[in-house]
């Protein structure tokens, strides 16, 4: 009986054993299967280019087309590679053809020119038919012509000939024929008339547009411009030294240049212009020429201040002023695109920079 029971002992020691193998045997095939499912996952690809990350620190400009690394295919692997330039430029051409500017507000002939890239003389010259030389003839909603490049555009009249118009402006005939937009035949160089020729580098003389200056005393009654006053009284002398007109020390529209012989000082309509030295008035009121409400000081030592395009001229015709005293109030009188204050300063006749003698 007991070796029956002992029998029966063994051979469930034995099947627990079988069993226990098998499970453990089961897992371990299971394992490796898992492992080797992964290892082919995670393998790397035989036939894909896996980019070399060192191109990072390449040089790459932003000029010129990316460049390709250096990859040599394995085993007949091919790829087509392509990096991308993530930096585009527009190259900045010149331009060859005029084009059309339509005036706004609170544009200036010096304002727009910076914007053309041009100087505020080769836009006068192109416009010789509309302003006739003169910055302050421009109005809301003209149009200006707009040359390619810096000189004289020139529409070709009758009789006209190379030779006279490059003497006219001041260069040599290659600079006409040179400027490959002119289109000009070498071979056979006429010219239709009509026609508008870029001359670059070309120049002229302006006629300039001012209002005389107008000296105290008895020579000071400038028949010539109606409301000068008489000054044959005298009064106050200036110290030659200056202050700014206004409250704001900007400019605001055309600066100094050749066509311009002033500075235009931002302001709002109705701020206190100031006399920047002291002196008698000399001209009180509206005046022609685009300059609208005027005032203008004799200092007495060779100098004139003139403040133009006023809404009111707030001193009286002869009375003598003082530095820092309120003569008139900023505007948008005579030819002005939006308010401010036009400044000249001259001495002995001639125009000085206001930019010279102001602190």
């Amino acid at each position: 009986m007991n070796k029956e029971i002992q029998k029966k002992t063994t051979d469930k020691k034995s099947s627990a054993n079988l069993i226990s193998i098998l499970f453990w045997g089961l897992a371990s095939l299971m394992i490796a299967l898992l492992v080797f499912v992964a290892v082919q996952f995670f393998k790397p690809s035989q036939t894909a280019w896996t980019p070399d990350f060192d191109l990072a620190s390449a040089d790459f400009s932003d000029t010129a087309p990316a460049s390709l690394p250096n990859y040599q295919p394995e085993d007949n692997d091919f790829a087509l590679i392509r990096l991308a330039n993530p930096i585009t430029i527009i190259p900045t051409r010149a331009r060859t053809d005029a084009t059309t500017y339509t005036i706004e507000t609170g544009d200036s002939v010096f304002g727009i020119a910076q914007f053309f890239n041009l100087t505020p003389e080769t836009i006068l010259w192109a416009n010789k038919d509309t302003m006739n030389d003169d910055p302050h003839m421009i109005s809301v909603g003209n149009e200006l012509r707009i040359p390619p490049t810096n000189g004289v555009f020139y529409q070709w009249k009758e009789n006209d000939t190379l030779e006279s118009i490059a003497s006219q402006f001041k260069v040599d005939v290659d600079a006409i024929l040179d400027w490959t937009p002119n289109k000009i035949d070498r071979t056979n160089p006429e010219i239709a008339p009509e026609t508008y020729v870029m001359i670059p580098g070309g120049k002229r003389e302006f006629q300039q547009w001012v209002v005389p200056t107008i000296p105290r005393g008895p020579a000071g009654v400038n028949k010539s411009i109606p409301g000068a006053c008489d000054t044959s009284a005298g009064g106050a002398y200036g110290s030659g030294t200056f202050i700014w007109p206004t409250n704001n020390q900007f400019i605001s529209g055309n600066d100094y240049w050749s066509g311009h012989l002033a500075i235009d000082i931002g302001a709002n309509i109705g701020d206190n212009v100031y006399a920047s030295d002291s002196g008698v008035v000399v001209y009180s009121g509206g005046i022609s020429g685009g300059y609208g409400t005027m005032v203008m000081i004799d200092h007495g030592n060779g100098y004139q201040t003139l403040y133009a395009h006023l809404s009111v001229a707030r001193v009286r015709c002869g009375a003598s002023v003082y530095q820092g005293q309120v003569i008139g109030s900023a505007g948008n009188s005579g030819n002005s695109t939006g308010p401010h204050l036009h400044f000249e300063v001259r001495f002995m006749g001639g125009f000085l920079n206001p930019h010279f003698v102001l602190p």
